[in-house]
C-alpha cells in the first residue's frame, strides 16, 4: 500500500574534478513517498523521494543542495523484514561554481522492519553517478548515501 515518511543520512562525493583534500561529505535529510505492491514473497514498488543536504566542496567553489530520486524498488516479504534493491533516476542540484541540475541514475540496498500494521524503520544504502555535472563537459561526480528511513502505512 501507500506510505510516506522522512529519512536522514550521510552522503560523500567523489570525483577526480573535485580537487578538495578530503572527499566533500555531509549530512542528508529529506521526505520520501511510495507504493509497494506484495505479490507473496515478491514486493513491487515506486517511490519518489528528495534529499536537502550540507555537502559542499572547496575546489571548484559549489555546494549540493538536494538530491531527488524516482525509484523502482523490488523485495522479498521475509515477515517483518524486508530487504530489497532498487534502481532509478536521481536529479542533483547546486550553486556557486558548478550551478545548476545534473540528472543521473542510482542503484542501492535497503532493509526495511515493520514496527506494526502502519509503521516501518530501515535503512539504505546508494550509489549515484552524474556525467557532464552542471553541463560541464567530463566531469564526472559520484556520490553514496547512507539513511535510516521511517515511514508511516496507510
Amino acid at each position: 500500500g501507500f506510505y510516506a515518511g522522512g529519512q536522514i543520512g550521510f552522503g560523500q562525493l567523489d570525483s577526480s574534478d573535485i580537487t578538495d583534500p578530503d572527499n566533500p561529505s555531509g549530512a542528508l535529510y529529506g521526505l520520501h513517498a511510495g507504493y509497494n505492491y506484495d505479490f507473496g514473497s515478491v514486493v513491487l514498488g515506486g517511490e519518489l523521494d528528495i534529499d536537502g543536504t550540507s555537502i559542499s566542496a572547496d575546489v571548484p567553489d559549489t555546494e549540493l543542495t538536494s538530491v531527488a530520486r524516482a525509484k523502482l524498488k523490488l523485495g522479498y516479504d521475509a515477515g517483518q523484514f524486508m530487504p530489497y534493491v532498487t534502481a532509478g533516476v536521481a536529479r542533483a542540484e547546486t550553486t556557486d561554481d558548478l550551478n545548476g541540475t545534473t540528472d543521473g541514475q542510482f542503484a542501492g540496498l535497503g532493509v526495511s522492519y515493520m514496527i506494526n500494521d502502519q509503521f516501518t524503520v530501515g535503512g539504505e544504502f546508494l550509489q549515484h553517478q552524474f556525467d557532464d555535472f552542471a553541463d560541464n563537459d567530463g566531469v564526472d561526480v559520484d556520490a553514496s548515501t547512507l539513511s535510516l528511513r521511517a515511514s508511516f502505512k496507510f
